[in-house]
Formats: structure tokens, sequence, C-alpha cells
């Protein structure tokens, strides 16, 4: 085992193709990441106005709206026709109409309305409207309550109660800053050692199958005639144990680095990544089966990336996954990884406490080896 470590050390390092997997990529896909997700937050989005009401109170309601940090007025319209041209040309992304007896409910103490269309094309702007809506709403009812109670003889309890006689509050755990990167990057770095460990495998795995055809199925570059468990298990703790800097880069510092949440303890979650790493080199191992030449890796494993990153729940909750999209996610490590791996880093989480996931991955790192052990005995 010990000769085949070293042996398959030594193809890693003379090999530019697998330096660029096993190396380049988990140190610049982190960065390159982030920054294309900086800033986190969507702010100051310009908006078209067309209000029909015309009074204090509608053009009070636009000031404030203004002053929100996610949008701004970016003109007056006379009419929707002028707002729908304004939106279909991009140069705003939602339209605010205020209907015209707006000032009159209000007077009247009746429900006021105000319509607003919002450009679905990014969800992230649609976030950020609907908050700044939501925000603006409360604060106008608040205001507007105040001064009723006020009007009505009760300003004490007014003054008492700031209008309003139940406040709200938003507590966001985990993401404070509610900001996409924050939310996103966590999960992205555990597939990105995941996917990247595999890719550089296959192409290992690829390229012996190369030098196997050529030379009447003997490699003259692996370790021959030694058994199949210290084949895997000597390949599989060679790239576990190079991979042990990149991860504690991607998940030490990157979050320092780029100031994204970091609560959870080091110890734990770099603990909780050696399971992944091991399950992903015997999974790598395994799918060398399929790996006919060295490109083939490209083609076989690249794509699964998006479906990875679906099945990990980031953009879709497990729960709401059909029984066998739930299956096909245990089978990949990484969609294990990801969830234990956000709860101990943005939610400070105990390694016992995502006990359920780190048991999943030593799961997979067992069926997996098994799997690698049969490929390698074939061969």
């Amino acid at each position: 085992m010990g000769r085949v470590f070293r042996r398959e050390l030594s193809l890693i390092v003379h090999d530019a193709g697998v330096l660029l997997f096993f190396v380049a990529l988990p140190l610049a896909y982190p960065v390159v990441y982030t920054l294309i997700y900086n800033p986190e937050v969507v702010r100051k989005i310009p908006v078209a106005v067309v209000d029909e009401s015309m009074t204090a109170d509608s053009r009070y309601f636009v000031q404030k709206a203004s002053a929100s940090p996610g949008m701004e007025i970016y003109a007056y319209c006379p009419n929707m026709a002028d707002a729908r041209e304004l939106m279909a040309e991009g140069k705003v992304f939602g339209i605010m109409q205020i209907q015209h007896d707006y000032g009159r409910n209000i007077g009247n103490g009746e429900p006021a309305h105000v319509a607003f269309y919002a450009d679905m094309s990014l969800l992230l702007r649609y976030r950020t409207f609907v908050s700044a809506l939501t925000d603006l709403q409360l604060d106008i009812i608040s205001e507007v309550t105040g001064e009723r109670i006020s009007a009505g003889g009760l300003a004490s309890l007014a003054a008492a109660s700031g209008g309003m006689p139940v406040k709200s509050e938003s507590n966001f755990l985990g993401d404070t800053e509610q900001g996409f990167a924050s939310f996103v990057i966590p999960g992205i770095v555990i597939l990105i050692l995941q996917q990247s460990m595999i890719l550089g495998v296959t192409l290992l795995g690829g390229t012996s199958r190369e030098r196997r055809r050529r030379n009447g199925g003997i490699d003259p570059r692996q370790i021959n005639g030694v058994p199949a468990s210290a084949t895997i298990w000597g390949k599989a703790l060679c790239y576990t144990v190079f991979y042990i800097p990149p991860t504690i880069y991607i998940l030490r510092f990157i979050p320092e680095i780029f100031n994204l949440p970091h609560y959870g303890n080091p110890v734990d979650y770099l603990l909780f990544a050696f399971p992944l790493l091991l399950s992903s080199a015997f999974l790598g191992l395994t799918l060398n089966c399929f790996m006919k030449e060295r490109e083939s890796g490209f083609i076989l494993i690249v794509f699964t990336s998006v479906i990875f990153l679906f099945l990990s729940g980031l953009t879709w909750p497990r729960y709401a996954m059909g029984p066998l999209w739930t299956w096909v996610g245990n089978a990949v490590p990484a969609v294990w990884g990801v969830e234990g791996f956000i709860r101990i880093n943005s939610n400070a989480a105990s390694l016992a406490e995502v006990g359920r996931d780190y048991i999943g991955m030593w799961v997979l790192a067992a069926i997996y080896m098994c799997t690698a052990w049969l490929v390698a005995r074939r061969r």
C-alpha cells in the first residue's frame, strides 16, 4: 500500500492535467465564484413610478420608497404604457402604480392600494423588491396608525406604542448579511472538493487505461502484482492526504478572506471533511471503470456538477424532493457534506449535531470502497 501511495503521488506531481484539478481548481474556483457573487446583495434597483393619485400622501409614499436601500426612483411616468416601455428597454426593473384613490382612502381610514410590477428575470431583484416593499408597508402602516390614534384623542397611547401595537423584527440566522455569496458559497466549496478530486482521479484512470492498451493490458507506471485492496487504499489515501491543504484553504481561509459566515469550530468541519474526501476518492476509483481515454472524465463527470448542486438542497429543499431524487442525492458524498458543513459553518453546530451527515459519508465511503475493490480486482 505504501508503494502504491508513493507511485500515485509521483504520477500526480508529474501530470499537469491532474495538478490543474487537484491544485489550481480548488485554489481558484472559490475565489472566482465569490468575486462573481459580490456585492452579495442588489441595491438601488431602478423603478418607474406611475402616480395616479398626485396627492401629498402619494408623494410621501414615493419619497419613502426612494429612501429604501433596495430601490431608486428612475422616472415618473404619466401612464403605464410609458412605464412598460422603460421596462422593455431594460432601464427599470420595477413599476410602482399608485391608484387614483390612494390619498382619499388614506384620509377616510380605508385601505389604500399600490400595485407593483417586477421583472422576474432575476430572483435576486425580486427578493430585494419584496423585502423593501414589506419594510415600506410596515413603516407606512405604523405612521398612519399612529396618526389615527392621535386623531382619536389617544396621543399618549400612540407615543407609547410607536403607532403599532405589535412590532416586527427580522433576525437572520447563519446569513446575517442576507447575501447571495454567504448563502451559496459554503455549499459550493464542498461540491468543488468532490468534483475536482473525482475529475483528477478519473483523469489518472483514463491515462492508465491508455497505457494498458499500448502495453498488452499492463500499465508499466503502476505497481503491479499487489492485492486490489492495497491498490485502492494506497491510491485513496494518497488523494485524501494530497487534498488536506486545499481543504484547509477552502473551508478555513476562504470564509475569512471574503467575510463569509464562519461560526463553527474549525476542528469540527475539518474532521467532517475527512470522510467526504475519502468517499470521493473511492467514488472516483469506482468511476474509473468507465474511463476509456484520458478525456472521458470531462464528458462523464463535468455535467453532473449542476445536478449535484440541485440535489444538495441549496436551491430546492431536499424534503420537498420526490423519493427517487432523495435516494439519488443520498448516493452523492457532497450532498451529505453540503448539509452538514452549512450547519457547522453557518450555525455553529458541533460534529455530534451533524452526526447523521457524518455517518452518511462514512457509509458511502464503505460502499464505494467495495465497488472500487471490484473494479481494481477486475483490472
